[in-house]
């Protein structure tokens, strides 16, 4: 299956995309797609313990199964003051 990762913020700036796609094997989950990106993109393993995940613009837990055509969106903490 094929879904489509968004980048945001300074994962966007880390990756220099702002989006990607990833060939998963059917019944892969979040956790399974993120051990790929991490291998696809270096730059961001040290966020990717801390980021939150939207599938299909709602927030799920990293247990969430994938389907084809999904839209994985990866958003880092936000801080502020």
């Amino acid at each position: 299956m094929r879904i489509r990762v968004r980048f945001f913020a300074i994962l966007k700036d880390r990756a220099q995309t702002s989006a990607s796609e990833l060939q998963l094997e059917d019944g892969a989950t979040i956790e399974s797609a993120i051990a790929q990106i991490a291998q696809q993109f270096v730059s961001l393993r040290e966020f990717l313990p801390r980021v939150a995940f939207a599938v299909n613009q709602q927030y799920v837990p990293p247990t969430t199964p994938l389907h084809d055509g999904d839209e994985l969106a990866l958003i880092p903490p936000v801080s502020g003051g």
